[in-house]
């Protein structure tokens, strides 16, 4: 069978369980033949599909994520390696850098923070972004850790990233200009569908109403921002207001941003004026 007739042969079988059939064989077919999605559309008339194309679309069929099955990821500007120890990154985690990017204008974050960094992939967003800046990422699993270091060597960027077992901020001591976070927030009772189901489960779940991380982060902010930097940190859709109060009650100055659907989806953080 050739490409074409294989990717829509494919993109059938894929549309019973992804909303992205089409481009899911896309990726499956660039990857079993290790080339990007790009070359294999231009390339269609050229390739062959390979014997492997069948044993990736049938663990896909099974649910298991793109990214785990190709080990990669794009994230803003970059291209990360992911597996089933950290949590996949998304589109609307970029919110939290686009906040960045309008609090800060022409200036440059110096110190980042990220916590609960997993794949690393806001720290190495910001990095990339930024090319002064030097961060710090926190993550409680030696694996996940060990993801993001691998991903920060990929990208050129160790020498400016460097990454610590921790729980949250406990212990930590600094100031710094831009902290990321993207804690778990999801409540313990609620159902879980598609690839969410194969993503790690610390990651995910914050106790009966899906606040915990939050509470126990937001008392460690005023002591480690700079006084004109800023907290970005990302948030279920409807957890504005609670998360609002958890870091007003901090005397911090809270607004909120939303992402490409409109969701809120990011609440930046910052220093009350003093008085």
């Amino acid at each position: 069978m050739g490409v074409a007739p294989a990717l829509r042969q494919a993109t059938e079988r894929l549309a019973l369980i992804s909303a992205t059939p089409r481009l899911d064989a896309e990726l499956l077919l660039a990857h079993a033949l290790e080339i990007d999605r790009n070359e294999l559309l231009m390339r269609q008339r050229d390739l062959s599909v390979p014997p492997g194309f069948e044993t990736l679309l049938q663990r896909r069929l099974t649910g298991e994520p793109i990214a785990y099955i190709t080990g990669a990821r794009d994230f803003w500007t970059i291209s990360l390696r992911v597996t089933p120890d950290v949590l996949i990154p998304r589109p609307d985690s970029e919110t939290l850098i686009e906040a960045a990017l309008d609090h800060f204008g022409v200036r440059s974050p110096a110190r980042i923070l990220d916590l609960g960094t997993g794949s690393g992939a806001l720290l190495l967003a910001a990095l990339s972004q930024w090319p002064q800046a030097s961060g710090v990422g926190v993550d409680i699993s030696p694996a996940a850790l060990a993801v993001a270091r691998g991903n920060a060597d990929r990208l050129d960027l160790s020498e400016r990233a460097d990454f610590r077992m921790g729980d949250w901020a406990e212990g930590m001591d600094g100031s710094f200009d831009l902290i990321l976070i993207n804690p778990p927030y999801i409540a313990r009772d609620v159902a879980l569908a598609g690839d969410v189901l194969h993503e790690p489960e610390s990651a995910l779940f914050a106790g009966a109403d899906g606040l915990d991380d939050y509470r126990r982060i937001a008392p460690m902010l005023p002591r480690l921002l700079a006084p004109d930097g800023m907290a970005a940190i990302e948030i279920g859709y409807d957890q504005r207001l609670s998360v609002s109060t958890l870091l007003a009650d901090q005397g911090l100055s809270v607004a909120v941003r939303h992402d490409l659907a409109g969701h809120d989806r990011c609440l930046i953080a910052t220093l009350a004026p003093s008085v």
